[in-house]
């Protein structure tokens, strides 16, 4: 079944994480994507981001890197030089039949090619050009390259990040890209939609440190609305309690009270239901204003009873309680295999005959995500795409 987004097509200037994230997910709903990567480099940087590689059926690794494969399925890879004439001939040629091109090139970094968003929007009105930087089109900072680790401490997720008395902490995954390649996901769906209105395309300008401070949320707002920079909390919630990871007897539980009559009931499974009578524990606020007297009180308690108990118990009172899992537990778990977040996609010239691939998590009754192409090997769609196109053969 055709997905949503069939018969578009989609020019992808973009390389490491944040672009291709976004133009995966375009793919995964149907988009035709035509993966430019650099002859002269190997292509995406990614592909030599081990250790991990997927091995042909020879054992050797391949240019498949696990990094590689988490944000390249449904792509056709081409093999351009855009810093010749000929290479940049085939850009415009591609961006010509195209309605979406994503570049994440430093500000300017197109121009002297004649591929900025100027130059190519003058030409193709109705192209929707999506540019990703390190901090945007303008600004003091506009030149700067971005990364996702500059990106968390620029943005100030760091700062809110591990434990009180710790260093800043980055995420564990590259979060600012992921969430830029979202955000640019987003606005390129919302430009398709205003131009299925008025034919015109426009330019996107989206930055990895914009989108950071973006999803700061709640704590972005209780430092505006209180003036009171936010501090690191570890595993614990600024805004509720007790709402964090609490040790058991043979592990750890994450605990989330979301409100007074959750409190109430936690406190009777654990033994201590007049706590949710006492002043200082009766409301979400005086929790908050009582907070390490608090768990200093119910880490013992949770401390005597094993993870399982603690589960079982909490849950059969509808209090929201989890473990802590493991990636293998995570993704090996029951739930991920009913939800389809671990997919097999045929590849031949790899071992075994296939790649296990991290799943989209959108589930359509009508449209549903596909899994149409594996991750491809760097440059083997140049012939095939470029002759379709009327273009010409490899250069």
């Amino acid at each position: 079944m055709p997905g949503p987004l069939d018969g578009l097509k989609v020019l992808d200037l973009s390389r490491i994480l944040a672009g291709p994230t976004s133009t995966q997910l375009l793919g995964d709903l149907g988009a035709e994507i035509w993966k430019i990567e650099n002859p002269g480099s190997g292509g995406d940087d990614t592909r030599a981001w081990g250790p991990v590689y997927a091995k042909d059926q020879h054992g050797r690794p391949t240019d498949l890197s696990a990094y590689f494969m988490c944000a390249n399925r449904n792509k056709k890879s081409v093999a351009v030089d855009i810093s010749t004439s000929e290479g940049q001939k085939i850009i415009r040629a591609l961006a010509a039949q195209a309605d979406i091109l994503v570049e994440n090139f430093k500000t300017g970094g197109l121009a002297k090619y004649g591929l900025d968003h100027a130059t190519l929007c003058a030409r193709h009105p109705n192209l929707i050009y999506c540019s990703i930087t390190g901090f945007g089109q303008t600004g003091p900072n506009a030149a700067k390259p971005g990364y996702d680790l500059m990106a968390q401490g620029y943005g100030g997720i760091m700062s809110l990040t591990g434990e009180p008395e710790g260093a800043p902490m980055k995420v564990g995954v590259g979060i600012a890209d992921v969430m830029c390649g979202m955000y640019a996901t987003v606005g390129i769906l919302a430009a398709l939609r205003h131009r299925d209105k008025t034919g015109d395309g426009q330019h996107i300008d989206l930055a990895l440190v914009d989108s950071q401070m973006a999803w700061l949320i709640n704590e972005g707002m209780n430092y505006l609305t209180s003036g009171t920079p936010p501090v690191r909390r570890g595993n614990a919630h600024p805004n509720i309690v007790p709402y964090q990871l609490f040790d058991s007897a043979d592990g750890h539980i994450l605990l989330a009270v979301g409100n007074d009559a959750q409190f109430r009931r936690a406190m009777g499974y654990l033994g201590v239901e007049g706590l949710a009578d006492t002043p200082e524990y009766a409301s979400n606020m005086a929790r908050i204003e009582n907070r390490e007297r608090l768990i200093a009180t119910l880490e013992p308690l949770f401390k005597a009873r094993s993870t399982a108990e603690i589960i079982a118990g909490l849950e059969a009172l509808k209090v929201p309680v989890g473990p802590v899992q493991t990636l293998p537990e995570a993704l090996t778990s029951e739930q991920a295999r009913a939800r389809e977040m671990v997919v097999e996609v045929a590849r031949g010239d790899v071992d075994g005959g296939h790649l296990r691939l991290l799943g989209n998590p959108l589930k359509f009754s009508k449209t549903p995500v596909t899994y149409r192409r594996p991750p491809p090997r760097f440059g083997e769609d140049t012939d095939e795409v470029l002759e379709s196109m009327g273009i010409c053969s490899r250069e």
